[in-house]
């Protein structure tokens, strides 16, 4: 893979993870590569168990590989130590989990505006977290906790918080697998128009077909290698509709 590009948001350069011993070594990922330039989208497929959460993982520096690089906007991240990779995190990346992740004893309110407190630097942010969950369809369900909310709206709040601070990179890892098949879509929708509105770089694993067709590439692991002429190619891009966000 050539150097970085002013135009990369994030480059992986021959990504290997190795777990075990030396009596018997596995390798979660072997030699991948990838670039997605700024703004674009990125779906990772494959089986199970095919690496994909750990390379997310592996792009977010919550993890360390065992060779190989990550840039994230021209910055070396595994050059950092732990204290400068979660500032990174906190001020440049947004996460959306599968499983939600949100603060069971704080409102939705709350979960997105502590977002902004840990960026720090943010005005009102309060006011900031309320006009994010209105633009995701919740204004009059700031005060509610997520033990009373549908599935479809705590990932509603999920996108909020992780969008609220405007990330140059968001990393989302199935971000509808726990839904249904109507919700889910609606999410997709949601994701996608909030993307494009933010200029957001987004990176996202699925086992979906509608959501990676939706991004820009596919990039596809097997066994922790991108298969075969799976190496990031434009995907078949389903154009959205105008956007709604109310």
């Amino acid at each position: 893979m050539s150097s970085n590009s002013d135009q990369d948001a994030i480059v992986a350069q021959h990504l290997c993870k190795t777990v075990g011993d030396a009596g018997a070594r596995l390798a979660v990922l072997d030699d991948v590569n990838l670039r997605v330039t700024r703004g674009g989208s990125l779906a990772i497929v494959g089986p199970s168990g095919s690496g994909k959460s750990t390379l997310l993982g592996l792009l977010a520096g919550l993890d360390l590989p065992s060779s190989g690089k990550v840039f994230l906007d021209g910055v070396d991240l595994f050059a950092l130590d732990e204290d400068a990779r979660a500032r990174l995190r906190a001020t440049r990346l947004g996460f959306v989990f599968q499983n939600f992740q949100l603060i069971g004893h704080l409102d939705a309110l709350h979960n997105v505006s502590l977002a902004l407190d840990i960026a720090g630097g943010a005005d009102a942010p309060l006011r900031q977290a309320r006009d994010m969950l209105a633009r995701v369809g919740l204004a009059g369900r700031e005060h509610r906790k997520p033990g009373v909310l549908s599935g479809g709206e705590q990932q509603r709040v999920a996108l909020a918080r992780a969008f609220v601070t405007r990330p140059g990179l968001l990393l989302a890892d199935e971000p509808t697998g726990n839904l249904d098949a109507a919700t889910g879509a609606r999410i997709i929708q949601l994701l996608f128009e909030l993307q494009r509105q933010q200029g957001t770089t987004l990176v996202l694993v699925t086992h979906d077909p509608e959501l990676a067709a939706r991004c820009d590439a596919v990039l596809e692991l097997h066994a922790g290698r991108v298969t075969p002429g799976g190496a990031p190619e434009p995907a078949h891009r389903s154009e959205p509709t105008e956007p709604s966000l109310s």
